[in-house]
């Protein structure tokens, strides 16, 4: 058996840490953020403590490892082609991959609502949540205008607010909550 490559170690340690946020992305969601503690964490995952802080200095920086990757994925599937302009395939593109990604990954979505309602956690992430969502927005008052809409900006923000209450009660009642026909209105109305 030869030794391990460079490549070898760093997938073994790009999977260790995506495990590790898998956990603490669960245990955050099923006790919250402030009563889950790294030895929860470390135990849950099968590592020691100090193993842990090799990967994440602080149960913060885990936090914010966490969010950025789950709103990365999210900005990932707005305006695909990067161009600051959305077209109306992407647009509904969006709408149907947001739709998606918070039935995917309800966990990350049930642990960031949580968050955005104790600001004293939200402190954790500094601008860097609201610099990611600004352009979004923006982009977005510029797709509304471009549909006529007469005040584009607070069409955006109502869109996002909507699309928010949507993920929200999807959540919260997954068996009774008509994604398909919500979708279906969304786009008939905005797209």
């Amino acid at each position: 058996m030869s030794p391990r490559t460079e490549n070898q170690y760093e997938q073994i340690r790009e999977n260790r840490k995506h495990q590790i946020m898998h956990v603490a992305l669960e245990l955050f969601a099923e006790k919250g953020y402030s009563t889950t503690s790294i030895n929860a964490i470390a135990s849950r995952a099968g590592i020691s403590k100090g193993l842990m802080y090799n990967y994440f200095s602080s149960k913060e920086a885990l936090l914010r490892e966490i969010v950025h990757s789950g709103m990365a994925e999210l900005m990932d599937v707005f305006d695909p082609n990067k161009d600051n302009f959305l077209t109306d395939e992407e647009f509904v593109f969006f709408i149907n991959e947001s739709f998606r990604i918070v039935q995917d990954r309800k966990y990350f979505w049930k642990l960031y609502f949580a968050l955005l309602a104790q600001p004293a956690v939200l402190n954790v992430f500094d601008n860097r949540l609201r610099d990611t969502v600004l352009p979004l927005i923006r982009i977005m008052t510029d797709y509304f205008r471009r549909k006529g809409f007469t005040d584009p900006e607070s069409e955006a923000l109502l869109f996002g607010a909507l699309m928010d209450g949507v993920a929200l009660n999807y959540l919260y009642d997954p068996e009774h909550f008509p994604v398909e026909k919500i979708k279906k209105v969304i786009i008939e109305r905005f797209g």
